[in-house]
């Protein structure tokens, strides 16, 4: 699941990753266009909201991001009320964000 609010300023968009922590995972991470597809730089953590996995992060307005979670560093998974989805060169899909 995805929320977006307001920026630290107009050209930015404050998006919430949320992923549900009823999927069994030791580590999630957000992994994607706004991070050149890294493994590892952008963990989930479960602060907050105990029934999610979240990261916030604050993108650039009026684009759209491909992204996918990772799980344990093997599992991939779509975030499946992302804004739309876009076909990756493996076969499958990517979510898309559109800030």
């Amino acid at each position: 699941m995805i929320e977006k609010r307001k920026g630290s300023s107009s050209d930015r968009v404050r998006v919430t990753f949320l992923f549900p922590a009823n999927v069994l995972a030791r580590q999630v991470h957000v992994v994607g266009d706004f991070n050149d597809w890294n493994r590892s730089s952008h963990p989930m953590t479960r602060n907050g909201n105990p029934d999610y996995w979240q990261l916030e992060l604050e993108l650039a307005r009026g684009r759209a991001y491909q992204f996918r979670y990772l799980l344990d560093g093997k599992v991939w998974q779509n975030d499946w009320q992302a804004d739309r989805y876009a076909p990756n060169p493996f076969g499958g899909e990517n979510s898309v964000v559109q800030t």
